[in-house]
């Protein structure tokens, strides 16, 4: 009887048989996983290129709106016009579109997990199309930023400049400051006090206090404001301060020059008396009665100047330079007041003894002024003016009158030359008018 085979032996006889369909059935299965595995990974690739480029817009989207973001702060902080306002309302209403954007495009990411083993096709097909429409409206946000900033060119040019002027601005008040204590040091070195000037100084302390507290407080055109003042008002202490040794000297030279000049209309005031009683013995009342107070008042002026004097030389004595200034203009005003009277009377019979002596000389200059005007309004025409040639006709006739009126034994001389210096000034005023006339196309 023959051997029978064993089932072992069977077994391995048999693998073969059952293993081929087998193996054949993981290449075919293999083969498409492969394929199903290559579209999903096309498709994933399309979406993380959509994802990457979104990122990318987000980015530079952020950098534009954090870019602008500082534009818009530069501009406010220095300009507070309805411009300004208007610019800062802007960017609040893209800031919401920007935000309405960004929660797209974060919406989008947090809804696609593209490193899944298990993506589909499908899935990152979707995924590529919403990350691609969140970059579009991304793009789209930025062109409007891109767009709203290049409006803002003078806006923010203008700002920048008040920015650029702001730090030296501080600067040079603070130098201004500086330079003017250094001259009160200086002034106070050579004896002089100068309490007035070292009050107005004193004054800028608070002033300097803001300006350190800086722009972030106080504002950049209020303390751009601030400094300007600050460096105009520390140049004028400064200056005066300067200018002070020379100022106390001036002070000392005019109290020696009024006090000599005083003394001289004393002296002067004496002789009017005199000259009076020249005119008194020799012409009518009519010509010296305006000038009977002259002696008292001139007298009693130069007292009232040289009282002005002691206070000023008091006030000099005690540092009080513009109180001395002050007093040396009020003296200067009182003696040139009773210069002008003292000279009155000794004018007045000058000029009282010419036409007493030669009445014509006076009437031959009168003439001579009313023809010359007359030739004028004559000038290119066949008839004056009737505007000119009344004024002229009258002149004519209170000449006339004037020279009548020299007769009896003491004619009013006095009268005389008035009327006759009036008859000049009526002369004068025809002539200007004349050539304004002409000078206007009339």
């Amino acid at each position: 009887m023959p051997a029978t085979p064993s089932r072992d032996l069977l077994a391995l006889t048999a693998l073969p048989l059952l293993a081929a369909p087998l193996l054949l059935g993981a290449f075919a299965g293999g083969g498409t996983r492969r394929w199903f595995g290559g579209r999903a990974d096309s498709q994933r690739a399309e979406a993380q290129a959509a994802k990457d480029a979104a990122a990318a817009a987000f980015y530079e989207l952020d950098t534009a709106q954090r870019d602008l973001r500082i534009s818009i702060e530069t501009i406010t902080a220095v300009d507070d016009s309805p411009a300004a306002r208007r610019a800062a309302d802007g960017f609040a209403a893209l800031g919401r579109r920007i935000d309405e954007a960004s929660g797209r495009y974060i919406g989008a990411v947090d809804a696609h997990d593209l490193d899944r083993d298990d993506l589909e096709a499908s899935a990152a097909a979707r995924a590529r199309t919403e990350l691609t429409a969140a970059r579009d409206e991304l793009d789209r946000v930025k062109g409007e930023l891109d767009r709203f900033a290049e409006g803002l060119g003078p806006l923010l040019g203008k700002a920048e400049t008040q920015l650029a002027r702001l730090a030296p601005a501080v600067e040079r008040a603070r130098q201004s400051l500086q330079a003017a204590s250094d001259a009160l040091d200086a002034v106070r070195a050579a004896g002089l006090r100068a309490d007035d000037l070292a009050a107005r100084l004193a004054a800028l302390a608070p002033e300097l206090t803001k300006l350190n507290e800086g722009a972030g407080r106080h504002g950049v055109p209020g303390t751009l404001e601030r400094a300007e003042r600050v460096t105009r008002q520390a140049e004028a202490v400064r200056a005066e301060a300067e200018q002070l040794p020379e100022r106390a000297a001036e002070i000392g030279r005019r109290l020696v020059s009024l006090r000599t000049r005083a003394e001289a209309l004393t002296t002067r005031t004496e002789q009017v008396e005199p000259v009076l009683s020249e005119l008194r013995r020799r012409f009518a009342a009519a010509c010296w009665q305006d000038l009977q107070h002259v002696p008292d008042q001139a007298a009693e002026t130069v007292r009232q100047a040289e009282r002005k004097l002691a206070e000023a030389r008091a006030a000099r004595d005690e540092q009080r330079w513009p109180d001395a200034t002050a007093l040396l203009s009020t003296v200067r005003a009182l003696l040139n007041e009773t210069d002008e009277a003292v000279s009155a009377a000794g004018d007045r019979l000058r000029r009282l003894n010419a036409v007493q002596k030669d009445p014509q000389e006076e009437i031959d200059r009168t003439r001579f002024a009313i023809r010359d005007a007359q030739r004028l309004a004559m000038a290119g025409r066949h008839t004056p003016d009737p505007r000119h040639a009344g004024p002229l006709d009258e002149a004519v006739a209170q000449l006339e009158r004037a020279i009548g009126s020299l007769t009896g034994r003491h004619p009013d001389y006095w009268h005389f030359l008035t009327e006759t210096e009036a008859v000049r000034r009526t002369v004068a005023g025809v002539v200007g008018r004349i050539r304004e006339d002409r000078g206007a196309g009339h």
